[in-house]
């Protein structure tokens, strides 16, 4: 995370959520294939854009034209003083029509800061998990979502933003992920995020390894949308926006589709 200076907004948000209550925004209708997800992985870079401008509307209509099922948004601040207060993740889910839900991995500046995921489904249950970590690092998290999409059943959805300055602590970090996410069975899962680590590197053989596929591969850089070997999705699309002001981080979209049962029936 860099330090960058303090930006003053023209507006206050007047709305709060707590680190893992779901938002009551009500998800914006749209025609919708019943075992399709669209899924999105985007580091908004505490909400700064390129241009030193911390522009919600123009992060928003990012995300919006991908038209999103499920996003995870990684370097999210909640009320810190360089975001002036604000509470990205309520905001964002407002402007989206999604629901929310909040994340911390570490307090920083009088707030929070870490993930958000954004929800065209209601949000079932959340849970954040820290990952492993050394002192005089970031402390870091995932953050787990469930849902139950139609035409799907319950599935797991995981954010995460991994350590970037340390080889060690990542692997230390996946072998975690694998611990919480990698089992086979159970409700399909969805892993995605900030993984700071290139696809032929210790962390990303271990997640591999341990029965992830990469959907993004072969154009997978540091930003990844990962599902289990086990879980029958096919993958439709995979888009990567070029988008050099919102933030330091390329959106990546994937269209999946789920050829298994609805296990709602």
């Amino acid at each position: 995370m860099r330090q960058t200076r303090r930006a003053f907004l023209t507006f206050v948000v007047a709305f709060a959520s707590l680190t893992v209550v779901i938002g009551c925004q009500s998800p914006a209708a749209r025609p919708h294939d019943p075992q399709t997800l669209r899924v999105v992985t985007y580091n908004i870079h505490h909400g700064e854009g390129m241009d030193g401008r911390f522009d919600y509307e123009r992060l928003a209509k990012v995300i919006n034209d991908l038209s999103p099922d499920l996003v995870a948004l990684q370097e999210v601040d909640d009320r810190t003083e360089r975001a002036s207060g604000v509470d990205q993740a309520a905001l964002l889910g407002k402007l989206c029509g999604m629901h929310h839900v909040f994340g911390q991995a570490m307090p920083y500046q009088g707030g929070r800061y870490g993930h958000a995921v954004l929800s065209r489904f209601p949000i079932l249950k959340t849970a954040v998990h820290p990952l492993p970590y050394r002192p005089g690092r970031e402390p870091r998290a995932a953050l787990e979502v469930w849902i139950e999409p139609e035409g799907i059943g319950p599935l797991r959805f995981v954010g995460t933003h991994l350590c970037h300055l340390d080889n060690e602590v990542r692997v230390q970090q996946t072998t975690r992920l694998t611990q919480l996410f990698g089992a086979e069975g159970g409700p399909g899962i969805v892993l995605v995020g900030d993984f700071n680590a290139r696809p032929g590197s210790d962390p990303m053989r271990l997640l591999f390894d341990g029965g992830w596929t990469d959907v993004v591969a072969p154009r997978s850089k540091i930003d990844y949308i990962l599902v289990r070997s086990s879980d029958p999705w096919q993958v439709e699309d995979v888009i990567i926006v070029d988008e050099p002001v919102a933030s330091d981080h390329d959106p990546i979209l994937a269209v999946l589709r789920w050829q298994g049962a609805d296990r709602n029936r």
